[in-house]
């Protein structure tokens, strides 16, 4: 059942795009805002987002905008898809509008300097919304091609939960709930590093034994780091954990993954991230995560050979090596080895 206000998304990115045309897919109103005018009125005339997600038409009921304060007071549901970077900016001067609306995040990352997610940020922002995250193995692209999907709504508030399960649930996409918004978040962010690892080691042809190995060490990092922060270890073994993670570090689709791919080709990081012409949240969220990492004494070797990689001149391979070369420990942190 439609509801009865349309419905907000904020970005016009490629995820902001894909969640406005499942939006309407279900039969819901959508206001779609972007900063970017001339991209709105692409959108309107050519029913196509040619920068983000060219070839995917958009429905009708998707209505491209650059008025902020009229989409904000048009609707109660809002989903945000902006990245971590400009969220203060962009929001904060209309603070006022948000308050007692149901916002949703559809951003992965973390803010530098408070080491703040997107959800902890629109709580600063309008501390009387309701607050909820959207994650999960949800690559924009296969989100707009209706490639069956599932992702995790999570908040303490239930209504909200059900509220946006019953707008996003269709025949190619379900939503399941978590309490955990926290962990989901954090799982969110912290894969993007990841992705990058794995675009490099996907570029210099390591083999499906060396990604395994380092998609179930990254897998072993996040639980660490989250769970020492309060997250739910079990959040991990789900979509938003090691389904999402699994995608990310899998997928061309991913723009992390390509801005590794293309270090691993033997470009700069300058060089990849303009190749690649969107925002990849996995280049900042690296810089944070390891002076948070360091600050709370948490081992993290990946992030901290990632961060050589990209800022101190090492290469994959030397961290590899450095991995293999490490004190064996237990596989998972939190199963005592004691039997074994």
């Amino acid at each position: 059942m439609s509801e009865k206000q349309p419905i907000a998304v904020l970005g016009g990115g490629s995820f902001g795009t894909a969640s406005a045309n499942l939006l309407a897919q279900n039969g819901h109103s959508v206001l779609l805002w972007m900063r970017d005018s001339a991209q709105a009125k692409a959108i309107a005339n050519e029913r196509e987002n040619p920068r983000y997600l060219k070839g995917i038409k958009i429905y009708p009921a998707v209505t491209p905008t650059t008025d902020l304060s009229a989409t904000l007071t048009a609707c109660e549901l809002i989903f945000v898809a902006l990245p971590s970077g400009v969220l203060r900016s962009a929001l904060q001067p209309v603070a006022g509008l948000l308050s007692g609306k149901c916002l949703v995040s559809l951003a992965k990352g973390i803010e530098q300097g408070s080491f703040k997610l997107v959800s902890e940020i629109l709580a600063d922002i309008a501390p009387d919304a309701r607050i909820g995250v959207l994650s999960g193995p949800n690559l924009a692209r296969e989100i707009a091609e209706q490639a069956l999907t599932a992702s995790v709504i999570a908040s303490q508030d239930e209504t909200l939960c059900r509220r946006v399960q019953a707008v996003l649930h269709g025949r190619t996409f379900r939503v399941y709930a978590s309490s955990d918004r926290f962990g989901v978040e954090l799982s969110g962010a912290l894969k993007n590093v990841y992705a990058i690892i794995a675009g490099m080691a996907a570029a210099l042809g390591m083999g499906e034994n060396t990604r395994s190995l380092l998609i179930t060490r990254a897998l072993a990092e996040m639980t660490r780091f989250a769970v020492r922060l309060g997250a739910n270890p079990m959040t991990f073994l789900g979509l938003a954990g090691v389904g999402d993670l699994i995608a990310t570090c899998s997928s061309e689709k991913s723009r992390n993954y390509r801005v590794g791919f293309f270090l691993g080709t033997g470009l700069s990081l300058q060089q990849a991230i303009e190749r690649l012409g969107e925002t990849a949240e996995g280049v900042n969220t690296l810089v944070a995560l390891k002076a948070k990492a360091e600050s709370l004494n948490i081992y993290m070797p990946l992030v901290a050979g990632l961060y050589a990689i990209l800022f101190e001149g090492r290469t994959l391979e030397q961290v590899i090596e450095a991995l293999m070369c490490g004190e064996a420990k237990t596989d998972v942190d939190f199963i005592s080895a004691k039997g074994f």
